[in-house]
């Protein structure tokens, strides 16, 4: 799951990575711990929340999380041939891209944790692993961007978005 929670991180990184082509560590730094951070962070509230909601909520939160992750999904295709709406205004690793950037790639992991609340599983030790493995792909993600270059990126986004797509519909059949 930490894996598959990842992609989007990893698939953003490497957007990033060639972006900015040249890296320095406090980049490194500052887009991996904010990335893991929100990755650990955020199955904490879905959890809380799916603690809270599960008798109101029902299977309809799981149908939910599939929405968001299907239509996230699309929408990064969509980007991929529309070029003016993927250029970055300003550097993706500070301020209010960072921010945006945080709650974009770990909606899903908001869903995730709201899916372990719904099936009664302790939280800590797998946001933990969520989090590290998210930090740990945004480092590779930057460093792969970094030498991919232009010419792959589009490609590397259709492949995040079917993914996405991918986890959108394993979320439906997984759960009827």
């Amino acid at each position: 799951m930490a894996f598959a929670l990842a992609f989007d991180a990893f698939g953003v990184a490497i957007a990033v990575g060639i972006t900015l082509g040249k890296l320095d560590r406090w980049t490194v730094f500052r887009l991996s711990w904010h990335f893991g951070f929100a990755q650990f962070g955020m199955p904490i509230i879905g959890w809380l929340a799916g603690g809270y909601l599960s008798d109101w909520v029902g299977s309809f939160g799981r149908w939910l999380a599939a929405l968001v992750l299907f239509v996230i999904g699309v929408r990064l295709i969509w980007e991929q041939f529309y070029i003016e709406e993927r250029k970055w205004k300003g550097d993706p690793t500070r301020g209010a891209s960072l921010i945006v950037l945080m709650v974009a790639t770990s909606v899903d992991a908001l869903a995730a944790g709201f899916s372990l609340a719904l099936v009664g599983i302790s939280i800590l030790y797998p946001t933990l692993i969520i989090g590290a493995v998210a930090a740990a792909m945004t480092v590779l993600g930057l460093i792969f961007g970094r030498f991919l270059g232009i010419r792959y990126s589009r490609m590397a986004g259709i492949i995040g978005g079917i993914l996405l797509i991918g986890l959108a519909i394993k979320a439906i059949i997984g759960y009827q």
